[in-house]
């Protein structure tokens, strides 16, 4: 059965338009933990234990957001269909020399 040709849409992103993607959401989330910082010497009593429990949690769920891919793309691997596994061709010839019984 044939495949179909990728096209230009299945393509998946660019490495820079990936780094882009990652930095942008890596950088909203570093913006919200300033926030958080913030918030702490604003907010009164037992409260200010919210912003600093974001303030401390944010960078990892930031990191791990970040390099989670989200585009659907990414999952369906395409191999060329030109393409095959090489393997060796079997050595015909000298195959052939020692099944003759030249070793007397």
């Amino acid at each position: 059965m044939k495949q179909p040709h990728p096209s230009i849409t299945n393509l998946p992103l660019s490495p820079d338009e990936e780094r882009r993607h990652r930095m942008i959401k890596y950088s909203v989330a570093m913006g919200i933990r300033v926030v958080c910082i913030f918030a702490i010497l604003f907010v009164p009593g037992w409260w200010a234990i919210i912003p600093l429990i974001g303030a401390i949690f944010l960078p990892y769920f930031a990191v791990v957001v970040a390099n989670v891919s989200t585009d659907p793309r990414r999952a369906e691997v395409q191999r060329p269909g030109n393409i095959l596994p090489m393997t060796p061709p079997p050595s015909a010839g000298r195959a052939d020399d020692d099944s003759r019984g030249t070793h007397e």
